[in-house]
């Protein structure tokens, strides 16, 4: 049981593989330029395992200490996870001890795969969803621990490489839309998104946003249920 959901669960982590390693690797070697052993990224990589937070965290031991203007800023950056967390509500229930590690290691990209993954019916889903969040999080620890280490044997310029992240989400948004044949949702998302990138600005438009979709996705849920299931049925609206 626990091979089949290992082996259903790694080929939708490998594109995670390359991009992880891309930036895990800048991001230890930004910590052995700033003077840290490769034990501060590894377990830091390990304990935080927020990407973009992480990153952060950088110029904040390199700072005066200042634990409220920490946690205040760790909140901001990683509120999105609010939203993601009471999306996976449903998928998490049943899956027993595997549950407190899912809920930690739920990063971008593990919950973009076990939200929209389909899961063959012969795969334990608590299963899949586990090795889904545990291969992103041993991606990322290793590719920090190596970029901590031989950080100092590299001189190249990382400027942009960051991106890869956003072409990857491009990517599974692409993918997602083409895949269903009504685009409610993600006609949703980008009208929600948009909207409020207008009003408040790209500094302080993602909070905003996701409250938006969450409200519309509760308000329109019945709906899209329905016509998803008519979908499915072969009776088209």
């Amino acid at each position: 049981m626990r091979r089949k959901a290992f082996l259903a669960a790694l080929p939708y982590t490998l594109p995670i593989f390359a991009g992880f390693w891309f930036l895990a690797l800048a991001y230890g070697i930004l910590m052995n330029v700033n003077g840290f052993s490769f034990i501060y990224p590894m377990f830091m990589s390990l304990l935080i395992f927020g990407g973009s937070l992480e990153f952060i965290v950088v110029t904040m031991l390199m700072s005066t200490f200042a634990p409220l203007q920490a946690f205040t800023i760790a909140l901001l950056v990683q509120a999105r996870h609010l939203f993601y967390g009471i999306t996976m509500l449903d998928r998490y229930k049943g899956t027993g001890w595997k549950k407190p590690y899912l809920i930690f290691g739920m990063c971008d990209e593990s919950f973009s795969i076990n939200y929209t993954a389909d899961i063959p019916e012969d795969v334990d889903q608590g299963w899949f969803m586990f090795f889904v969040t545990l291969l992103n999080h041993f991606y990322w620890v290793s590719g920090a621990t190596v970029g901590g280490l031989v950080g100092s044997l590299l001189r190249f310029n990382t400027k942009g490489i960051d991106f890869v992240m956003t072409a990857m989400f491009v990517t599974i948004f692409m993918n997602q839309w083409m895949k269903e044949k009504k685009k409610y949702t993600g006609i949703i998302g980008i009208g929600s998104t948009l909207l409020c990138l207008i009003v408040f600005g790209a500094d302080s438009f993602m909070i905003p946003a996701m409250l938006m979709i969450l409200v519309l996705l509760t308000c329109f849920r019945k709906p899209i249920e329905q016509s998803y299931a008519q979908e499915e049925e072969g009776d088209p609206l």
